[in-house]
């Protein structure tokens, strides 16, 4: 059984067809990439998943349950994380506190206050901020404030995490270095579903690629087969990957 699963997803914005019957299914412990010229429906995907948005028709499946119509933090609490391209945290607050609040109202929320800590403090050191456990969030790199984005999403103990462009503004070394947290969080067994407008460092460890075009889904498969297809190209035509 897929852990996340797709079935006939459409979505309809009046005369504009956001999303057009999309089917996928995403396996437990993979890193998949969600690509596609800019409108083609990856957001509007992600938010339905996470329940900010309702489909015209269609349905998602996680774990085998369906969670169309649930609310956002019924699908959260059910495990499935999600980080924003803009990071949030609370700038006057440290960066240890910061995840805190992460632990405290997630589904870690149960444990005691040491071991809230030693949670948080663990995110902390797989996101490589062990060192600035003790700064205030606003005085975070760009960088940094992405790392801290990723350690909140993760203080939910999620099974799924949707990656919707992390990495955006960052330099190319900037994004090569957060993308390779990626990789590590798979390791660990977590699964991602992430998209990446520049998507380049991202292919060097996905294991699928679904690409979306003027909200239809016309690619499914390795990096390699999907990147050498035709009508991916085709629809890359005129779109730059920075």
């Amino acid at each position: 059984m897929a852990l996340l699963e797709g079935r006939g997803v459409a979505k309809r914005y009046g005369g504009l067809e956001a999303l057009r019957g999309v089917e996928f299914a995403i396996e437990e412990r993979q890193l998949v990439a969600l690509i596609g010229p800019n409108g083609s429906g990856k957001t509007t995907l992600f938010q339905i998943v996470s329940g900010l948005v309702r489909p015209t028709a269609g349905e998602v499946r996680f774990r085998g349950v369906r969670i169309t119509g649930r609310a956002p933090q019924a699908i959260a609490r059910l495990g499935i994380g999600r980080t924003f391209q803009i990071a949030r945290p609370f700038p006057d607050l440290t960066v240890l506190d910061n995840v805190l609040v992460g632990v405290t109202f997630g589904r870690a929320g149960r444990l005691g206050p040491a071991e809230r800590r030693r949670e948080a403090l663990g995110g902390l050191e797989l996101v490589g901020l062990g060192t600035k456990a003790g700064a205030l969030a606003s005085q975070l790199s760009l960088g940094e404030l992405k790392r801290l984005e990723l350690a909140l999403a993760l203080a939910a103990r999620p099974g799924l995490l949707l990656l919707d462009e992390l990495t955006s503004g960052l330099p190319p070394r900037g994004r090569e270095e957060v993308i390779a947290f990626y990789a590590r969080l798979r390791e660990r067994g977590l699964t991602l579903f992430a998209i990446e407008h520049a998507f380049r460092p991202l292919l060097v460890h996905a294991d699928r690629v679904l690409v979306l075009d003027r909200g239809e889904l016309i690619a499914d498969g390795p990096p390699a087969e999907v990147m050498a297809s035709p009508r991916v190209a085709e629809a890359y035509l005129g779109e730059e990957d920075d």
